[in-house]
């Protein structure tokens, strides 16, 4: 269990599905993961945190026919970490989930 991701959130937007040249299918989505809380004085706090996914191949085409904006799924990945240079040139920093299993959940 070196590199290993799990979560269960709701999908932002609708996926953006790419096939590339050889035929081979890239999707990207984000999903929200919430965390409850409650502060010393009684307050509850809620918290978001937004999570950048990317399929490949069969998990692609499962999320390309399955997944919609506001849907609960279950990814297992593991975390990767890039770099890129933007239209200006300046470097830009992507920490990402490589989605290997999609799990359709709700209704």
């Amino acid at each position: 269990m070196k590199n290993k991701v799990q979560l269960i959130g709701h999908v932002g937007q609708e996926p953006e599905i790419k096939t590339l040249d050889a035929g081979k299918k890239i999707a990207n989505l984000s999903i929200a993961t919430n965390e409850v809380y409650y502060r010393d004085n009684g307050d509850k706090v809620e918290k978001t945190e937004w999570h950048r996914v990317t399929a490949w191949g069969k998990t692609a085409d499962i999320i390309e026919k399955y997944v919609t904006k506001g849907k609960e799924i279950g990814i297992e990945g593991r975390l990767s970490n890039r770099s890129y240079d933007d239209k200006e040139g300046v470097k830009r920093y992507v920490t990402e989930i490589i989605a290997h299993e999609v799990l359709l959940l709700g209704k």
